[in-house]
């Protein structure tokens, strides 16, 4: 039974999901996605989230890779959580396999994609991302998949020159949500929504 601090997936014996996908996973690459949104300190890693739910969930995938992971709250009035945990876990982590690069899209995803929240407005993906050429590895490993995307643009050139994003294509958000999917508790809720 799910505590109220845990997704509400249930789970087969064999670790499936109830519609038999598997459950996303905390994996090295999934962390190396996630990191496009870290802060470095000498001997760490910061991310940080206003979900206390999905801090939760990447301190217990940091420690099933066997490293200690911990969560402390940044400032008194501001609603953002913060995981830290050591650089040396991520140190030998490479991408090489397609699970790995879809582990690496769902974490990018998690930490710098943005979704619709509200049914009111016209459903979107995207990813977006200050350096470009990281944005351009990721969107190329998105097309690998077969998942079509829109063309990277700079939203506003006068607001902010180094911002980049792209969309993906409407036609492929039942692919990118079966195939690559979230672990975000909130981004999950509304990606299964397009399954």
């Amino acid at each position: 039974m799910a505590t109220a601090r845990e997704p509400s997936i249930a789970l087969a014996k064999d670790g499936l999901r109830r519609d038999y996908t598997p459950a996303p996973q905390i994996s090295f690459a999934y962390l190396l996605g996630v990191l496009h949104d870290a802060t470095e300190r000498h001997t760490t890693y910061r991310i940080s989230s206003n979900s206390l739910d999905y801090c939760n969930l990447l301190k217990r995938g940091i420690k099933a890779l066997g490293s200690g992971a911990w969560i402390y709250k940044e400032g008194k009035s501001r609603n953002l959580w913060i995981v830290e945990f050591p650089k040396s876990l991520l140190a030998k982590a490479k991408i090489k396999s397609k699970k790995d690069k879809i582990d690496y899209i769902r974490g990018y995803f998690d930490a710098e994609g943005g979704i619709a929240k509200s049914s009111k407005v016209r459903f979107y993906i995207y990813f977006a991302q200050k350096n470009k050429n990281d944005l351009l590895q990721v969107r190329n490993f998105i097309k690998e998949l077969g998942i079509s995307c829109g063309k990277m643009h700079n939203p506003s050139v006068r607001k902010d020159p180094e911002y980049w994003r792209f969309y993906i294509s409407a036609k492929s958000y039942n692919d990118f949500a079966r195939i690559v999917g979230s672990a975000h508790p909130i981004k999950s809720k509304l990606l299964w929504m397009k399954r």
